[in-house]
């Protein structure tokens, strides 16, 4: 087998297998409460140093457009999840923060969406995979980011 056919199968094996558990995952989240993209973006915020990020940096850590952020902010600041204030060191930025019902709720769903996520992963893989699945995935995040 060519490289180049085993780079094509080993991705085709890793974006197969990210839809077949993302799709169980978001059979099991709970979006009465809030959609997979919001939760997304208060994850996100909630590992930021002070629960605050720039948009603009944000965005990198997300699966969606600029324009789709910026009007998903706008509606998690509309029900009192996040504030948005000009950024100090720039007037042109925004930064986006958690407030602290925000952080509650992402909690509140962060402890049924992980035990999916834990009952998931721990049922396919032992544990020694899943540490060399994280330290692969890893690289091939850092690899792409760097190239």
């Amino acid at each position: 087998m060519s490289e180049k056919t085993l780079a094509i199968d080993a991705w085709e094996s890793l974006f197969r297998a990210q839809v077949t558990v993302m799709r169980q995952l978001t059979a099991e989240f709970p979006t009465d409460v809030l959609s997979m993209n919001e939760y997304d973006v208060l994850f996100n915020l909630a590992r930021c140093p002070g629960r605050s990020q720039r948009i603009r940096d944000l965005n990198r850590n997300l699966l969606l457009t600029q324009p789709s952020v910026s009007r998903l902010i706008d509606r998690l600041a509309a029900r009192g999840l996040v504030t948005k204030r000009a950024d100090p060191g720039d007037a042109r930025g925004i930064v986006v923060a958690l407030t602290d019902d925000g952080f509650d709720l992402f909690r509140q769903v962060a402890v049924a969406h992980s035990a999916s996520i834990s009952r998931i992963m721990t049922n396919a893989l032992p544990p020694e995979q899943l540490e060399q699945l994280q330290r692969i995935t890893g690289t091939l995040r850092d690899e792409v980011e760097t190239a």
